[in-house]
């Protein structure tokens, strides 16, 4: 595509932008002291359409909706934005595997509005037509389903397709021409790769279990990595202070609320050079992130509003917004 077209698809990402959730907007948001009122306060933003019901899950469902509208009328290759819908694709397999395997049809939640449907997603596994699967989903269907029907192993299921997931997503990065897509996928491994090594060490997992979790990425050993997490959440601090991801560590000894939002944080520093740069697809990719980071935020917060959880407790939580 020619940088006159980005440009034109830039400048169209820019004017949106505009209305993208700043820090401040989250502080009104914040200042709404219950459920209800936050509610209104999105459908004042905007959020949801007039027909919709004054409802969480719907509100958020149709901005997620939103956004691949938005890129659609742009015009511009899609292939570039395949990467991001990656995990809702495996969620949508392990979803599959999991229905199949158990026989307990509708227990599991598939994702709309990817290439295979939910229901073409159960007959492929109920058939075993794994070849009507891509490629890098292939192994690890016919992997997952194996350990499911004979060791009812959910969480080996589990293990088995979310790194297949992250490889696809470390593989599609090594082979984009796009730096911000490589930048992307290598920070989501990485990231992935603590939050495994994190878990672990705190739940007592063996070596075996998280080299078999973990996907190699090239910012970090993940076998250093895994050898620390043996050693507890201590070693883990360690390691992370001394690689390229020492806010991290330090978010870590802080309190998990402060790790899990770091580990959101670092994804949005990933894409935030992207807001000077006028001629490449990188500020378009960047607007789907922060876009669905907006809309985790504010699910946070009316998650936390609904329990009744203090100010204090709901800012430790609090994603860092894009704009």
């Amino acid at each position: 595509m020619s940088d006159t077209k980005y440009t034109y698809a830039v400048a169209r990402i820019r004017a949106l932008e505009v209305s993208l959730f700043s820090a401040s907007t989250i502080e009104q948001l914040l200042a709404c002291r219950d459920y209800g009122s936050c509610i209104r306060f999105l459908q004042e933003k905007g959020w949801g359409d007039p027909d919709l019901p004054a409802d969480a899950d719907a509100i958020l469902s149709r901005e997620q909706e939103k956004i691949w509208e938005t890129i659609s009328e742009l015009h511009v290759d899609m292939k570039a934005f395949e990467v991001l819908s990656y995990a809702n694709r495996f969620h949508n397999l392990k979803a599959a595997v999991k229905e199949v395997c158990t026989g307990k049809s509708g227990a599991n939640i598939f994702y709309e509005g990817t290439p295979i449907s939910g229901e073409e997603m159960v007959r492929i596994i109920k058939e075993k037509d794994y070849k009507a699967l891509p490629e890098n989903m292939q192994a690890a269907a016919e992997e997952a389903v194996e350990t499911l029907l004979h060791s009812r192993d959910g969480q080996l299921c589990d293990v088995i397709i979310d790194r297949a997931a992250l490889e696809a997503i470390r593989d599609a990065g090594k082979a984009s021409p796009d730096a911000i897509i490589r930048d992307y996928a290598e920070s989501t491994v990485a990231v992935s790769d603590i939050k495994i090594a994190v878990r672990a060490s705190r739940t007592g997992k063996s070596l075996e279990f998280m080299k078999r979790a973990m996907a190699d990425c090239g910012s970090l050993d993940t076998d250093a990595l895994a050898h620390a997490a043996l050693a507890g959440t201590d070693a883990v601090v360690e390691y992370l202070g001394g690689s390229g991801y020492a806010e991290g560590a330090q978010a870590l000894k802080e309190s998990p609320s402060a790790f899990e939002r770091w580990c959101d944080n670092r994804i949005i520093q990933t894409i935030k050079p992207q807001k000077t740069n006028p001629f490449s697809i990188g500020p378009l990719v960047a607007y789907v992130i922060a876009r669905e980071n907006e809309i985790k935020t504010v699910r946070i917060i009316l998650t936390c509003r609904q329990n009744g959880l203090p100010d204090d407790s709901i800012r430790e939580r609090i994603r860092e917004m894009y704009v």
